[in-house]
């Protein structure tokens, strides 16, 4: 946890969820979600919160949470049903702070549910997938594709080979931005300085402004 963040926690339903949450100033928000929750996937996996230090230097308020069943999370692992719930949850806590949830931000298995999220967050027009796991999860047809979708692995990924992404993700969206880190696995070891300033040029570039 970063010295910005503070525990928070959040209803899905039911459940309770345990979250970190950084408020922004600015109207804008961000959802980041972890892993799989079944293979020790959680909110403070370093890439995760890789994601959510780039998004605050950004001046975006950020909210990273554990799934249902991880950590203080209430509930248990639900085969990506009861996660896409998790997801719309994250995205009305914010909204109720007064803040618009315009981007998702999700790593392997949360890449995963924030793609085939049915029904979508109508407010987010940009998501960031950091080694979608295309080699184990079938992705099959998007509900509502983001207007802007930045894909991103690494060419040494076994679990979100480039090859495969090569093939699916033109059909995720109209405009699918595919960015290869050279020498990289799915753990991001010893690469996370260079994930974060991909993703930093990403949401930067004169597109996104």
């Amino acid at each position: 946890m970063s010295l910005s963040e503070q525990t928070v926690f959040l209803t899905a339903g039911p459940l309770r969820l345990e979250g970190l949450l950084h408020l922004a100033p600015g109207p804008d928000a961000v959802v980041i979600t972890h892993p799989h929750s079944l293979y020790g996937g959680a909110m403070d996996n370093p890439v995760v919160a890789t994601l959510a230090g780039v998004y605050q230097r950004l001046g975006y308020s950020t909210l990273r949470f554990n799934f249902r069943g991880v950590g203080a999370s209430g509930g248990g692992y639900d085969d990506g049903r009861g996660e896409q719930d998790d997801v719309r949850a994250a995205a009305a806590y914010l909204a109720g702070l007064d803040r618009t949830v315009t981007d998702l931000a999700g790593y392997s298995f949360g890449a995963w549910i924030d793609l085939r999220l049915n029904p979508p967050v109508a407010t987010v027009r940009r998501q960031v997938l950091v080694a979608p796991p295309v080699a184990y999860l079938e992705f099959g047809s998007i509900a509502a594709p983001p207007a802007e979708l930045v894909v991103i692995t690494g060419d040494r990924d076994r679990i979100a080979p480039l090859e495969l992404l090569r093939e699916q993700a033109p059909g995720w969206g109209p405009a699918v931005r595919l960015r290869v880190l050279p020498g990289v696995d799915h753990f991001f070891g010893g690469a996370l300085e260079r994930l974060a300033a991909l993703v930093e040029t990403e949401l930067a570039a004169p597109e996104n402004r």
